[in-house]
């Protein structure tokens, strides 16, 4: 078998498995484990898989620039964003991440609604310009333009003089083994930072981030309390996700 076949076979197992086992993969081919370790490597180079201890999960699609992913899917984040703005309290504190998802949340915030906003994300926090009884405190930093939210130091030490009631958390890749995963070491460390500082931390995920990684964890998904996703898309995608101490809603 060529090398092109093997890595389309590999990504056909990917999309059709959700993960893929080196060694159990190499005895089916009869090719040695570091033929297919190889193919991994060089598929994971181009971006096309997440190598993990022993194989690979699928890589998260989500990784686009910012302006890209707004135009993705923008119902879909709506109906999250609609759901997750209901679970919002008057007098909470809540820290809202970066991120399209996390936009459309703000937006349909109840005008109503009393409460404390903190983001680290300009495009949240102009979002919220308009509303008339959210509090917003923007928090400032490094600006990391793929997502448009604060890093660095400064962001880390305003962020660890908070206490939320909920973080709505943004994130590339959910997946029962990886947990929840992003594509930036600091992003994750920021994003890690917030969810210790918060008594509960909330993913709004589309599609295709169910079942895909990314290099960097943010939290095991034992960290998460609640996953908002949508109700249409099978039980073999939603059955890694039901588990007895996490809270799947589905709109």
């Amino acid at each position: 078998m060529l090398t092109s076949e093997r890595k389309a076979l590999i990504q056909q197992v990917l999309r059709r498995e959700g993960r893929l086992v080196a060694k159990e993969f190499s005895q089916k081919l009869g090719v040695s484990e570091d033929t297919i370790r190889r193919d991994l490597r060089e598929l994971a180079g181009e971006g096309l898989l997440q190598r993990v201890h022993g194989g690979a999960l699928p890589a998260s699609s989500a990784v686009a620039d910012f302006a890209s992913r707004e135009q993705v899917g923008s119902s879909v984040k709506a109906r999250l964003g609609q759901a997750a703005a209901r679970m919002i309290q008057s007098g909470q504190i809540v820290f809202l991440d970066g991120g399209t998802t996390n936009v459309q949340l703000a937006r349909h915030l109840p005008h109503d609604l009393k409460a404390v906003v903190v983001t680290h994300s300009p495009s949240i926090a102009v979002e919220l310009v308009h509303h008339p009884s959210v509090e917003v405190e923007l928090i400032g930093g490094r600006l990391f333009k793929h997502s448009i939210v604060a890093v660095g130091a400064t962001c880390a030490k305003a962020i660890s003089r908070i206490r939320a009631d909920l973080f709505f958390m943004g994130a590339t890749g959910i997946h029962p083994e990886t947990g929840v995963t992003t594509g930036d070491r600091e992003e994750a460390a920021i994003k890690n930072l917030i969810a210790r500082q918060s008594a509960e931390t909330v993913v709004l995920a589309t599609r295709e981030k169910l079942g895909a990684a990314s290099p960097y964890q943010i939290v095991p998904l034992s960290d998460v309390g609640t996953v908002v996703t949508m109700s249409d898309l099978g039980e073999e995608v939603l059955a890694p996700f039901r588990s007895s101490h996490l809270t799947l809603v589905e709109v």
